[in-house]
């Protein structure tokens, strides 16, 4: 069964105003509303990639819009393996992949933006931030100390004070209109996994020798903070939902389902470019035609 309307596949899980928003709307099993089997949904993904593929071909030659893709969740989600399984079809020399850990010392010494700011995506380019800038609005937001490293003026709000948390969002979401503004298609991901589904795939990262060096002790510890980080991320998301950088809130307990609904959401926000081969002049083809003509009487 092919998916002739990527949209309308992914409309279930987009998000562009943050209004009413609520994670608890959002179920992390559910397929929204999509009657698919495990196979279906592989072979979906297959076709997906065909598709992907030839839409990168007319970002790059088109050369007027840049694609960014931002990926957050909680460990054990799955982002690592998305990326893998829907990008593995396009062309690696017009996709980068930036993974964002714990901020260096010269980050630190930088506003929040920065170390993302320096890495986005060229025209014709697809870019995927693995963890982005938002880890400021979720991360430090649940350890408030990390900001005692951040030199912040004190010409500020409070660090840490709902005033600064307000700021930054509202930093991120100018940032990104920005971006839009500019000609960055922009599309943001939150794989929405269960508690129970995250224990269960750190329970396999101890219990597989091949998957122990994923497993970090300190991510246990995160699971007490489960509450306080569906919060941050309810409240990034009510803050910077928009049309030109929507959400997109993908069920993440079945990672079949994730990744082809990451794929289509892809595909749909790609389409909106109505990206298209250049078209010569008639004095280009002109030169084209002497250029055969040479080549064929060589």
């Amino acid at each position: 069964m092919p998916i002739t309307d990527a949209a309308r596949f992914v409309a279930p899980f987009r998000v562009t105003s943050g209004a009413k928003f609520s994670l608890a709307d959002y179920p992390t099993n559910w397929l929204g509303g999509h009657e698919l089997t495990k196979d279906e949904g592989k072979a979906l993904l297959d076709e997906g990639k065909v598709r992907l593929f030839d839409l990168q071909e007319r970002l790059y030659a088109a050369d007027s819009w840049s694609v960014l893709m931002i990926l957050q969740a909680m460990d054990a989600a799955g982002k690592d393996s998305t990326i893998e399984h829907v990008m593995s079809g396009v062309n690696p020399q017009g996709c980068e992949v930036h993974s964002f850990k714990a901020p260096s010392a010269e980050e630190l010494d930088h506003d929040f933006l920065w170390r993302t700011a320096k890495v986005m995506p060229q025209r014709g380019r697809i870019g995927i931030h693995n963890r982005s800038y938002y880890e400021e609005v979720l991360v430090v937001r649940v350890h408030p100390e990390f900001l005692g490293a951040q030199h912040l003026p004190a010409n500020g709000p409070k660090p840490g004070s709902p005033k600064f948390w307000a700021e930054r969002l509202e930093a991120i979401a100018d940032h990104e209109r920005h971006l839009a503004r500019a000609g960055t298609k922009i599309m943001k991901f939150f794989l929405h996994v269960s508690k129970d589904e995250q224990k269960e795939r750190q329970l396999e990262r101890i219990d597989d020798p091949t998957k122990n060096w994923k497993f970090n002790a300190r991510d246990v510890t995160e699971r007490g903070f489960w509450k306080d980080y569906m919060g941050a991320y309810e409240e990034a998301i009510r803050a910077t939902a928009a049309d030109h950088a929507p959400w997109y809130v993908i069920p993440a307990d079945k990672k079949w389902f994730m990744r082809l609904a990451v794929m289509q959401a892809i595909i749909a926000e790609m389409e909106t470019l109505d990206l298209k081969f250049p078209v010569l002049s008639k004095e280009a083809k002109t030169k084209l035609a002497e250029a055969r003509k040479a080549l064929e009487a060589s």
